[in-house]
C-alpha cells in the first residue's frame, strides 16, 4: 500500500507554494460511470419485454 504522509497540494498553506502550481480546483468524480446508464438501460427493457409477453399470454389465455 502506498505511503500517503505528503499531503495534497491544494491542502498545503499558499504559502509553501508557489500560486502557478497550485491547482484551480480539485477533481471530483460525481458522475456514475457509463456502464450504470447501459445496464439499467438493459433492464428497463428486458422489463417492459417481459411485462408485454405476460399481457399477451393473459389476453391469449383469456380468449380460449
Amino acid at each position: 500500500m502506498p505511503d500517503h504522509s505528503t499531503p495534497h497540494p491544494a491542502d498545503r498553506p499558499d504559502e509553501a507554494l508557489p500560486a502557478e502550481t497550485l491547482p484551480t480546483r480539485r477533481y471530483v468524480e460525481n458522475k456514475p460511470p457509463r456502464g450504470v446508464y447501459v445496464r439499467v438501460f438493459i433492464y428497463v427493457v428486458a422489463t417492459h419485454v417481459l411485462l408485454a409477453f405476460m399481457s399477451l399470454l393473459v389476453v391469449v389465455a383469456k380468449s380460449r
